[in-house]
């Protein structure tokens, strides 16, 4: 599937310090959670705008949420089939915390800003 020219490419946010929330929330998972954001990420690359609820649902402001059991990944879309993923959480709640929502929007709109 990577070689398909449809396939949507998948990058990471970076701070302007360097990091990379969504990569560290990547690292910290296991077991379950971490085959599920996998298998996430394989619907996403393979989908990009297409996918739907339940697996996908708009935040806020052009965020989305790609939707597992308990894995929530935040990801936006740029020009030319690229999708950024900018972080994620593990579900304890069925609202997004508004600080989360408040810190992917952030990121957003420092990628419009850039592109």
């Amino acid at each position: 599937m990577a070689d398909d020219p449809r396939a949507w490419r998948i990058e990471t946010y970076q701070t302007a310090g360097g990091e990379r929330p969504v990569a560290q929330f990547f690292d910290a998972l296991t077991g379950r959670n971490q085959e599920e954001a996998r298998a996430l990420l394989a619907a996403l690359r393979e989908f990009g705008n297409q996918l739907r609820s339940p697996r996908s649902k708009p935040v806020r402001e052009g965020v989305f949420e790609l939707r597992g059991h308990q894995v929530r990944l935040f990801y936006t879309f740029l020009r030319g089939r690229r999708i950024v993923l900018l972080d994620g959480i593990i579900k304890k709640q069925d609202e997004i915390p508004p600080d989360v929502v408040k810190r992917v929007v952030r990121m957003k709109r420092g990628l419009d800003q850039r592109d």
